[in-house]
């Protein structure tokens, strides 16, 4: 198998420079390092045109130390993209000539189309989004993009972004509210009829994930990270009012707000709320992929024509599995097993059949035991860590947290929502309950770790679920464990449970 490739993306942004490291091999990958640093090079920009001599220094000393960092951490493949600000400015060339002078790195600006569409693939790759738009906020500029059947249609950029807006609309302090009333006037005239504004709403960069947070902790809801939240308009015009009301220096205090973003926080709010109220959108949901996910997945999927994950979801699940090392073959015959038994429950009329629980059983299943990766020992927890800590892309902060529980009880343990219950449905400790009590079943027809079970029937029949197992190996073990299990299938589904062995053995499932 060959070694794992890494690849150092740099982001040159109008407020920051961020530098991440990804390793991958071919469909498997994480990001491995970053490094952030707020550089502010387009201060002043906006009222000269031109980048100013302390924001270039600071920019300039930035890429050095990042140039020193890859040459010793052995990173040889790396990408420097430049975007809004470095774009604009009427002496790009200068700047161009002493990043290549002083940190050896050739940095290519990006033209808006390209920044748009780097924007695009990272939001599509890390969300279920189909049909609807993507917006980047950064600190010079804001990219919409529409996407229709995954496909983006139309990329477009505006100079609309935090740092510029701030310095244009918002500099004074206290801000009045005629302030945001041009700050929103202009937004509206800028972007001017855009047919496709409107759908499910995607955003990226530091503004969406700094308010998606601050909205979460007001919310008092589990915080997992902002990957897949769903920020929503009123509370949005909630938070504008109240960071309007405070002096810049404590919007910091916000909880969720960073003190390297306060000052330029309540521009990119408004920015943000103006594209929801022109587009008609009651929620945007965040994403923590940016503009360096999107060049990543560039290099990741070129193979494919656009470069996009076939199934986000399934790719998630595909890639933390891959990273903790399961074991593919018990996690698949496990993952058979169990979604034959709900297959055949929701057949009898046991429970409703859901498509999107079965999902869910099915990623629970693929990843229950990643957790073996930190120790053997309450792998179950350690499971769930992982799925909490390392996320799911493509499912909703619910899903994940409920596939993380489904993890969690896969051994033993009476099923709860525990960190899940803020974010919990009517109904979801129902679900866990039946998902967490099919799994452990499954997981038990398993336990000998052979794969020979090639399949099971399940009869429903006065209180009583039979489920016979059809197997070409001796499954002894497997159906007394699972047979063990009886009362927390009984818990979740009100049946007794038997397991019996087809009388004949089945000849061996080939690959």
């Amino acid at each position: 198998m060959a070694e794992p490739r890494t690849l150092a993306v740099i982001d040159l942004g109008s407020n920051s420079f961020r530098l991440v490291v990804f390793t991958y091999r071919e469909r498997w990958w994480r990001r491995t390092d970053e490094i952030h640093e707020i550089v502010r090079i387009g201060e002043g920009l906006d009222a000269t045109g031109e980048l100013q001599p302390k924001p270039m220094e600071r920019a300039l000393e930035t890429l050095e130390m990042y140039a020193h960092f890859c040459r010793a951490t052995g990173v040889e493949e790396v990408r420097p993209v430049a975007t809004s600000a470095i774009r604009d400015a009427g002496n790009q060339a200068a700047f161009l000539d002493a990043a290549r002078r002083r940190s050896g790195l050739e940095v290519e600006v990006l033209v808006p189309e390209q920044e748009a569409f780097y924007g695009y693939l990272a939001a599509i790759n890390s969300t279920a989004l189909r049909d609807g738009v993507v917006l980047d906020l950064g600190g010079g500029s804001i990219q919409l993009c529409a996407v229709r059947d995954r496909r983006g249609q139309d990329m477009r950029s505006w100079p609309l972004g935090a740092v510029r807006m701030t310095e244009r609309f918002l500099s004074a302090d206290p801000v009045k509210p005629k302030h945001l009333k041009a700050l929103r006037a202009h937004v509206a005239e800028a972007l001017g009829e855009l047919p496709w504004l409107g759908g499910q709403l995607v955003g990226i960069g530091g503004t969406t994930r700094n308010l998606a947070a601050a909205a979460e902790l007001q919310a008092q809801l589990p915080s997992f990270g902002v990957q897949g939240f769903q920020l929503q308009r009123d509370t949005l015009d909630a938070l504008v009012e109240r960071l309007a009301r405070l002096p810049a220096a404590d919007r910091a205090k916000v909880p969720g707000i960073k003190v390297g973003r306060a000052d330029l926080i309540l521009a990119g709010a408004v920015v943000v709320q103006s594209v929801m109220e022109l587009g008609g959108f009651d929620s945007l949901e965040a994403t923590e992929a940016g503009l360096r996910e999107g060049v990543f997945f560039a290099s990741l999927l070129a193979d494919r024509e656009p470069p996009l994950f076939a199934d986000v979801r399934r790719a998630s699940v595909r890639n933390l599995a891959a990273r903790y090392g399961a074991d593919d073959a018990h996690a698949a015959q496990v993952a058979r097993i169990a979604l034959e038994i709900w297959d055949e429950l929701a057949g009898a009329g046991v429970h409703p059949g859901d498509r999107c629980e079965r999902e869910l059983l099915e990623a629970a299943a693929a990843l229950h035991d990643i957790g073996v990766s930190i120790d053997y020992d309450d792998h179950h927890k350690h499971s769930r860590y992982l799925v909490l800590s390392a996320g799911l892309p493509g499912y909703s902060p619910r899903e994940t947290a409920l596939i993380g529980q489904m993890c969690r009880y896969h051994r033993k343990g009476s099923p709860a929502l525990g960190e899940a219950t803020g974010l919990a449905r009517k109904g979801d400790l129902e679900l866990l309950e039946r998902c967490s009590a099919t799994l452990r079943i499954a997981e038990q027809l398993e336990r000998s770790r052979d794969q020979a079970v090639d399949g099971i029937g399940l009869r429903v029949r006065g209180g009583v679920a039979r489920l016979k197992v059809r197997a070409h190996d001796d499954v002894t073990v497997g159906r007394w464990a699972a047979q063990r299990q009886r009362d927390i299938f009984q818990e979740a589904f009100g049946l007794e449970l038997e397991v019996s062995e087809s009388s004949a053995r089945t000849r061996p499932v080939r690959p």
